[in-house]
């Protein structure tokens, strides 16, 4: 017996607050914070304008962190994969043929002679 489960049901994820799951929350908190402190600290140094600037540039990374997903990964995950397939383990991939029945015929011959 199989039993059919719709795509909607396997993907759904709970919420918690404004609709957001925790890692979503955290992220846009961490993200807003963020802003606050650069706009309070830079506002006086540079200006408004131009803090303000700096506070979407800081921010927008935590914020787009917690919405990030490719292939089911997280940011995290995801950079991982790609450091580790770009730079750890790159290098020429080169393949090399077997000939599988060359070498059962071999092996056969060894037992024929022995």
């Amino acid at each position: 017996m199989e039993i059919k489960i719709p795509k909607e049901v396997r993907a759904h994820k709970e919420t918690i607050f404004f609709g957001l799951t925790l890692r979503q929350f955290v992220c846009a908190a961490v993200a807003v914070g963020l802003a606050a402190g650069v706009y309070l600290l830079a506002g006086v140094l540079i200006g408004r304008e131009t803090a303000s600037w700096l506070c979407i540039l800081c921010a927008a990374p935590f914020a787009l962190a917690g919405f990030f997903s490719y292939n089911g990964m997280t940011l995290e995950r995801f950079a991982w994969a790609v450091l580790k397939s770009q730079i750890l383990c790159a290098g020429p991939r080169v393949f090399k043929a077997e000939n599988l029945y060359r070498k059962a015929l071999a092996k056969k011959g060894d037992r024929d002679h022995a």
